[in-house]
């Protein structure tokens, strides 16, 4: 194979597929018995995980999923820098990232029917820039704290992060220009698979975060 090959194609494809595990899923598959795509939100995250089978699968599909999201940055940049050195690697990481983050919104084995990318985007994120990423969390964690709804909280994470990556490389942001282009990309996607949530806050309707309870 040549290194081309691997760079160009194999590793996009690795990423797309680790981001297509929908670990949530399996683990409450796998050790309640229990689909949670029939239950709580119906969605396949670490969020909806916690809520039906209890705090400790919130946990667990998080770290997966972060995971997911920052092993093809990580490796797959160190691979590509290996392997193809005068590749743009700037340029490769952020795909590696932006598949394996597709891979867990559209996993084709479930009809593209997968998560909100929070978690996964979040280890994409520490990957490419880490400053920003610990902001997205503090702002997270402030707003959860605040008002318990954790859709609230990841819209606002999500859209702090591009703010604190510019801020942090004001006067240099045509040469990041790759990371910007992704954070706020991941912004508008995380906000846009909120949608749902965004009608409920907005109604009164969203529920506050509960973890263990089963609902149809």
């Amino acid at each position: 194979m040549s290194d081309a090959l691997f760079v160009y194609l194999l590793l996009p494809v690795a990423s797309y597929s680790l981001g297509a595990v929908p670990f949530g899923l399996i683990l409450c598959l796998v050790v309640k018995g229990v689909d949670i795509r029939d239950h709580g939100s119906r969605n396949i995250g670490a969020t909806n995980a916690g809520r039906v089978c209890g705090f400790p699968f919130f946990v667990a599909a998080f770290v997966l999923d972060f995971g997911k999201g920052l092993a093809p940055v990580v490796a797959g940049g160190a691979l590509a820098r290996a392997y193809a050195p005068d590749a743009p690697v700037e340029w490769l990481v952020v795909l590696y990232g932006a598949l394996a983050i597709v891979g867990h919104t559209f996993p084709a084995q479930l009809r593209f029917k997968g998560g909100k990318a929070v978690a996964t985007g979040f280890g994409v994120l520490l990957g490419l820039a880490p400053v920003a990423a610990m902001v997205a969390l503090g702002v997270w964690v402030l707003c959860f704290v605040a008002f318990r709804y954790v859709s609230l909280a990841s819209m606002a994470a999500a859209l702090a992060a591009p703010l604190a990556y510019a801020v942090q490389y004001r006067g240099e942001l045509s040469a990041r220009a790759p990371v910007l282009w992704f954070a706020v990309v991941m912004a508008v996607l995380v906000t846009a698979r909120h949608h749902a949530n965004i009608r409920r806050l907005l109604t009164g309707t969203e529920g506050r975060v509960t973890f263990g309870r089963k609902s149809g």
